[in-house]
């Protein structure tokens, strides 16, 4: 190992070791050195106006090197070669790492989820669950597109596994605030809540609703004894219970069933499930006119009203409709331009 080698490994480590006060303070002294040289060495071209200074440093420094300017005088030349180019080029390279590397580490966190995210009226889900997460967001993506955003916040040790699609926190806890603050939770319009133990999805479902009581909080549970005492305490979130077992009994007694919900819960295939608020200037009506109007203009299927947090499915067509009503309709797409009108 040759002397040289180890002075130039020293002072790269040196370098290495400077905080980012210590990077401008090195950048304003090698300008100023620069600018006092050039000037007692005769450069008046190089040193005055100051853009024209500025402009020759920057690009002599980043070895760009245009040649439309350099120094006349011998002392100038002997100034630029031993002073300006060697020290503009150790600055210029330490600037352009530490920036890099800010970028990076940046780019690291909201990887790793340790970057609080910046936005607002988002979709906040709590969990991991693999696949199935993996499927939630997809569909999600596919709803919400150009909507609102979506913030995956997990206690998993893992990375981001859509980086380009969604924000991305990482937590130890869902009942932590300051840790929780960091996905927004509080601005969130939609918390889902999906864990593969039941009594973390309740706490968090607890916490969530006492934060963020304006929030369409959905929370799956595999046992319904915690479903149900969830919406003793909040009885405005949705619990999602686990529906396998009489999915299993309802496809063995009428064969296909299965398949069909499978395709309405399918917003990329076939015929889906959607829901729209009857505007709350609209007139009232009745289930049979609107069932005929949403088939004719869209070919959509009224199947069920939602009125005071109660659902009927297949209403009698005499029923009537009332504004601000929750109507369920199946469509091959999402209908946004309903016709209201009579």
């Amino acid at each position: 190992m040759t002397k040289w080698y180890m002075v130039r490994r020293w002072i790269t480590s040196q370098f290495q070791r400077l905080s980012g006060k210590h990077v401008l303070t090195a950048v304003v002294t090698y300008a100023v050195l620069s600018w006092i040289l050039l000037k007692l060495a005769g450069e008046h071209s190089l040193t005055s106006p100051f853009v024209d200074y500025v402009y020759y440093l920057l690009v002599t420094a980043s070895t760009v090197g245009y040649g439309d300017m350099s120094p006349q005088t011998v002392a100038g030349k002997w100034i630029v070669a031993l002073f300006v180019i060697p020290c503009g080029l150790s600055i210029f390279a330490i600037g352009v790492g530490r920036l890099a590397g800010i970028g990076i580490e940046f780019w690291r966190k909201g990887l790793l989820g340790k970057r609080s995210v910046d936005v607002s009226g988002h979709i906040l889900i709590l969990g991991w669950n693999e696949s199935r997460t993996l499927h939630l967001i997809d569909m999600l993506l596919h709803e919400e597109k150009d909507k609102r955003p979506i913030v995956l916040c997990v206690r998993a040790e893992i990375q981001n596994p859509l980086p380009k699609e969604i924000e991305f926190v990482r937590t130890t806890s869902f009942t932590d605030e300051i840790a929780m603050s960091r996905a927004g939770f509080e601005d969130a319009s939609c918390i889902i809540i999906d864990n593969p133990e039941d009594d973390i999805t309740f706490a968090a479902a607890l916490f969530c609703a006492s934060k963020n009581p304006d929030a369409h909080i959905l929370a799956y549970f595999q046992e319904e004894v915690l479903s149900n005492l969830l919406k003793s305490h909040c009885p405005k979130a949705e619990c999602i219970p686990s529906v396998s077992v009489e999915m299993m009994a309802k496809s063995a007694v009428d064969p296909g069933s299965s398949e069909l919900h499978h395709e309405l819960l399918n917003t990329r295939k076939g015929m889906t499930q959607y829901a729209v608020t009857y505007p709350g200037d609209a007139k009232y009506t009745t289930v049979s006119e609107l069932f005929m109007r949403m088939k004719q203009q869209h070919d959509a299927t009224l199947i069920g009203i939602r009125r005071n947090d109660e659902v009927k499915l297949n209403p009698a067509l005499d029923a009537e409709v009332k504004p601000n009503d929750l109507l369920f309709y199946i469509a091959d797409e999402r209908v946004s331009d309903f016709n209201w009108e009579h």
